[in-house]
């Protein structure tokens, strides 16, 4: 986990001391010849965990009035499908490093003890359910195997009873469990957080690097279709970052696709600038890891190149329901109200996987209910959208095509973390129809800012539409009783004139240009 500034509950946020000067304004010129790369949508992916009651009273409640005739809960599905999440990693998280994925399918399912929240798993949802879930919500399943108290032998047999057609004891015990037809998952997680001393079967980079080896070649022997990937640091401020990723590459190399990142942000320094900077630790991170494997890359005459999977971001910040459960079915865990500032950073965190979007190819919003989650239910009753939900729902429909390299001119503000953060950060999106969507954070907090468009290169753009997500009170929520306060906003049009389009963002916002 990565923390960044801010003080939560009163703590002082002083304002950030801005380089700028009254009507200085961010300008930044676009051209569509100069592109990063296309946009994977599954940059746009979350996570479902066998944690607290995101899977439970979460997506799936048999008894609730939307539940369909599998008990998943109709409202929630209808959510997702908004966010529009084209891929949803599972089981975990920290959960799937004790979990036996033989106890998630067929008509028996025992009930455990969940080591690593301290709950009890009832297995009630398993493999399949997930797998056919996340088909009626336009999605697709990445899965995680257990390299924690499993290894080689149960993810091979995990791919071939999800992958394989039919004819062999595993893929026929799918077939007789109701699911005919494979669940073709494509991506694999070879274990998760495995740096971190507080995951079951912790190992070393050595360690590590030699299963998720065998493991790999086991698991593309049962189908060579696949794509996997391998477990980086969880988060920038491990004390083996970066020599884990080396470490482990050097092994696995050639053998998976991707390598991991994972990081949580938060407001606990006071330093409500920090916070707001978030972004800029998440760039040095993804920079930070993309040189490591390129450095494995060169020292090994490597030819491909390994892409980067962020499969857990996000803003997350300890709350009194994250003491133990005491093996409790589907506590009240880690169930974080977001705020009007925390769809900003969220919405900031969002740029910078656009920004690096030629390495980073997935990523994962933690959680997608209720567990830091945009989506929030009531067990039996309502479900709504949290701030944090309107930004990502906006990039997802609005950011893909091929980002463009934006040269930005504009103030700029300094933290005791980060120097030269600009009060303006924004990426551009050109879609394959030829319009364009500028995603922007403000992050002055106090005063509004000009944010210039230089478009000359796009003599066929004449009008944009401006959406926001703000409060006044930057601490404003949603919740079952109020949940619209905070909602993404129409700011009205704006016209291009003469190559040129100028936008006012409001202080502390998340703003989308939509220019057609």
């Amino acid at each position: 986990m990565t923390a960044t500034g801010g003080g939560r509950n009163g703590a002082a946020n002083p304002q950030p001391r801005c380089a700028r000067l009254e009507g200085v304004s961010t300008r930044i010129h676009l051209d569509p010849s100069f592109s990063v790369a296309d946009v994977d949508p599954r940059i746009f992916g979350s996570f479902v965990e066998h944690l607290g009651r995101c899977v439970y009273t979460g997506i799936y409640e048999p008894g609730h009035p939307s539940a369909d005739e599998h008990g998943f809960r109709g409202d929630v599905a209808a959510l997702t499908r908004e966010l529009d999440t084209p891929i949803i990693r599972y089981p975990g998280g920290n959960f799937v490093s004790g979990y036996r994925w033989e106890d998630g399918v067929g008509p028996d399912r025992p009930v455990r003890l969940d080591l690593a929240w301290r709950a009890k798993e009832t297995n009630a949802v398993g493999t399949d359910e997930f797998c056919a879930w996340t088909r009626r919500v336009g999605s697709e399943p990445m899965l995680a195997v257990n390299l924690g108290t499993r290894g080689v032998e149960a993810a091979a047999d995990l791919v071939e009873y999800c992958n394989h057609p039919g004819g062999t004891l595993l893929s026929d015990r799918r077939r007789a469990n109701g699911y005919t037809d494979p669940h073709g998952v494509r991506v694999w997680c070879l274990g998760n957080e495995m740096d971190g001393p507080w995951q079951i079967g912790h190992k070393t980079a050595e360690e590590y690097g030699r299963l998720a080896t065998e493991t790999a070649k086991a698991m593309r022997l049962v189908d060579p279709s696949i794509e996997l990937v391998a477990c980086g640091s969880s988060g920038l401020a491990m004390a083996t970052f970066g020599a884990w990723e080396a470490t482990v590459l050097e092994h696995t190399y050639e053998h998976v696709d991707y390598v991991s990142l994972h990081s949580y942000y938060r407001e606990d320094s006071g330093d409500r600038g920090a916070f707001l900077a978030a972004a800029t630790d998440m760039d040095r991170f993804i920079e930070s890891v993309a040189a490591t494997a390129d450095f494995v890359r060169a020292k090994g005459r490597h030819k491909k190149r390994i892409m980067l999977s962020y499969d857990e971001w996000n803003v997350w910040f300890p709350t009194h329901q994250d003491d133990n459960a005491e093996w409790a079915e589907a506590p009240e865990q880690v169930q974080n109200t977001y705020t009007a500032l925390d769809a900003v950073v969220v919405g900031n965190l969002l740029i910078s996987l656009l920004r690096h979007a030629d390495r980073v190819r997935m990523a994962c919003l933690a959680q997608l209910v209720n567990v830091i989650a945009p989506i929030m239910t009531v067990p039996g009753g309502t479900s709504w959208r949290q701030p944090t939900f309107y930004p990502f729902a906006l990039t997802s429909a609005h950011g893909r095509g091929s980002v463009l390299h934006s040269v930005a001119d504009g103030p700029t503000y300094s933290t005791e973390p980060y120097d030269d953060v600009p009060v303006i950060d924004q990426v551009a999106v050109c879609a394959d129809d030829g319009s364009l969507s500028v995603f922007a954070v403000n992050r002055d907090q106090r005063e509004p800012q000009r944010l210039e468009l230089d478009l000359r290169a796009f003599p066929r753009l004449r009008s944009a539409a401006h959406t926001v997500v703000r409060d006044d009170d930057p601490m404003a929520t949603n919740s079952a009783a109020e949940p619209d306060r905070v909602v993404a906003r129409d700011r009205g049009t704006a016209t291009v004139e003469d190559g040129s389009l100028t936008v006012v963002l409001p202080p502390l916002s998340w703003n989308l240009v939509r220019v057609t």
